[in-house]
């Protein structure tokens, strides 16, 4: 199986929309601590179902630092998303700064066993009183 190989995906159309919050509570900026937390909305706009089957983050601090995090689902789940269905989850991340840069990809399969990916755009993470 070939993880980059997209094929008869001309009626696939995955939307994925991102709202991130500062988790202040769980932060500790004097020891270089800043957790976010993000709930990704995933909504299939195509014509044909799907089930997410692997993730795969990049994130990045303002210190350049990247971690990627690849794994099966989202949230211990696989859902299958009928035309108009939607899947929300929340997760969490932590940075080193108090701002970075998230996005990657869903990995899906159709009910005919085509895969593709669904992009992930990069969002920001940023405390409160960081960006002027």
């Amino acid at each position: 199986m070939n993880l980059d190989t997209v094929t008869d995906v001309t009626d696939c159309n995955i939307d994925v929309s991102v709202e991130t919050l500062y988790v202040e509570s769980e932060s500790d900026p004097d020891r270089n601590r800043f957790v976010f937390s993000y709930t990704v909305t995933i909504r299939n706009m195509g014509q044909t179902p799907a089930r997410l089957l692997t993730r795969h983050w990049v994130i990045r601090d303002a210190n350049g630092r990247v971690q990627e995090v690849q794994g099966d689902g989202v949230v211990g789940e696989q859902p299958h998303l009928k035309p108009g269905e939607g899947f929300q989850y929340t997760s969490g991340t932590m940075l080193e700064t108090s701002m970075g840069t998230m996005g990657g990809s869903y990995l899906l399969i159709t009910d005919g066993g085509n895969e593709f990916k669904a992009p992930i755009a990069d969002f920001l993470l940023s405390a409160p009183r960081t960006l002027h």
